[in-house]
């Protein structure tokens, strides 16, 4: 529990004890809420320290149910591809409508095709495209939601825990490229079926109404993940894309006289975080 305000965590807490969960159940409260890979890590590190490790750790988020049935995909198709450091469920809605969550990994050209949102550029830049289509088989993608994933150990002593200067967002991201860099998969198994509430935790991706204005933390983890994986020129052109899509966007829709689709000071929130207006903290991420 990451010292979470409203008192859940001793909820939590009397709940293992007053049903006699702890044979198989343990809270552990952290001091702070340092975000998803301070959280995850805490856990994580003490099952690597452990005289006999698990084999995987299974992450899951905490707007998920697990359906009935869900673990024993991802468990038996890492046993059959060694090769597989990552495996991830097919997230869906309550009604079993299927959610986008493998992707390809960030670029200029996908910033572009993201924030534009126009048939044409998209047709140009396919190959670019972030989300792709939704298989009913198994395949290999660069990157899994960190919703439901499915992590063999060995990786995360090979490649290291999840970085913890992502307060949220990106930093499985960041793990599944580290991981590529040293020749493991990253695969998607629909078999595993996952209720994700999205926007539950922290209401940034709610897909009802105008999305809301994007948290500093959102964007100080995407400047991160370009920094520090591609350098900051290409961090800051990567900036430039967003924006040029961004603006793109809005003035199609405001011809068309549709509804903006833009998070809330989307612009002026992207230019106070980039690369280019952040040079100290750019140079740290790289």
């Amino acid at each position: 529990d990451n010292a979470s305000p409203d008192g859940s965590g001793q909820v939590i807490a009397d709940a293992i004890n007053h049903n006699g969960w702890d044979g198989w159940a343990r809270l552990l409260p952290l001091p702070c809420n340092g975000g998803f890979s301070y959280g995850n890590n805490a856990v994580i590190r003490e099952y690597l320290s452990a005289e006999t490790p698990p084999d995987y750790v299974w992450l899951l988020n905490s707007d998920t149910v697990v359906r009935p049935g869900a673990l024993q995909p991802l468990l038996d198709f890492m046993r059959r591809n060694p090769k597989t450091g990552i495996a991830g469920s097919r997230l869906e809605d309550p009604d079993g409508t299927p959610q986008l969550s493998a992707f390809r990994f960030h670029s200029i050209a996908a910033e572009i095709e993201t924030s534009a949102k126009t048939g044409p550029i998209s047709r140009l830049l396919k190959r670019w495209q972030i989300a792709r289509s939704i298989p009913d088989q198994e395949t290999r993608y660069d990157w899994l939601s960190g919703a439901s994933m499915f992590i063999r150990t060995e990786l995360l002593q090979q490649v290291g825990l999840f970085d913890e200067d992502y307060f949220l967002y990106y930093e499985e991201t960041d793990l599944c490229l580290r991981a590529h860099k040293l020749g493991w998969e990253c695969w998607y198994i629909p078999e595993s079926r996952i209720i994700h509430l999205v926007g539950k935790s922290t209401g940034v991706t709610a897909r009802t109404g105008r999305p809301k204005r994007r948290p500093p933390f959102w964007f100080e983890s995407r400047r991160r993940y370009f920094v520090k994986h591609h350098g900051r020129i290409y961090a800051s052109l990567a900036d430039l894309a967003l924006a040029a899509g961004t603006l793109l966007w809005m003035t199609r829709a405001a011809i068309q006289r549709r509804p903006s689709l833009c998070p809330e000071k989307f612009l002026h929130d992207l230019l106070r975080h980039s690369a280019v207006f952040n040079a100290t903290k750019a140079r740290a991420e790289s």
